[in-house]
């Protein structure tokens, strides 16, 4: 089955691919690497997922959060693939930042939202090594923000 059939198929739509707002690009490939700039939570209507994890949104709501950043970074990889999933081989890394209160640490948990979506989407292509990290304030008051970098033929 497809990449893009699979998606469709777990009900998923991929947000349009968004520019990027500072002096970076969105992504870069690098011989056979693609590495995606960290992509914010942001829901389905286009409004940011902002505040903070631990005091406005518990594990969970900011688990569905992680997995927006995942359809982002799919959609900037799609885009960066000429619309083409099937030239993604593996995802290489994930890394996680959770805007969080001092006494929040289920940080993991919470990335795991795009690391099960990346596997879901992508089966045994979508192991990835990955890194989940606190910090006390994201890009304009976002909850989670997910990078990626992706093994490309």
């Amino acid at each position: 089955m497809s990449i893009e059939a699979k998606i469709k198929e777990m009900g998923l739509v991929l947000p349009k691919a968004t520019d990027p707002v500072g002096s970076y690009v969105a992504t870069k490939i690098f011989s056979n690497l693609l590495y995606i700039s960290g992509q914010i939570s942001i829901d389905a209507d286009g409004q940011l997922i902002k505040g903070k994890v631990g005091k406005d949104f518990n594990t969970e709501q900011a688990y569905k959060a992680a997995q927006r950043c995942a359809l982002n970074i799919i959609a900037q990889a799609k885009k960066a693939c000429s619309d083409d999933l099937s030239r993604i081989k593996s995802c290489v890394k994930l890394t996680g930042f959770v805007n969080s209160t001092d006494d929040f640490i289920e940080q993991p948990k919470v990335v795991n939202g795009a690391s099960d979506l990346i596997k879901d989407i992508f089966g045994d292509n979508g192991a990835h090594t990955r890194a989940a990290v606190s910090t006390n304030s994201l890009p304009l008051g976002v909850a989670v923000e997910v990078d990626a970098i992706f093994e490309i033929k």
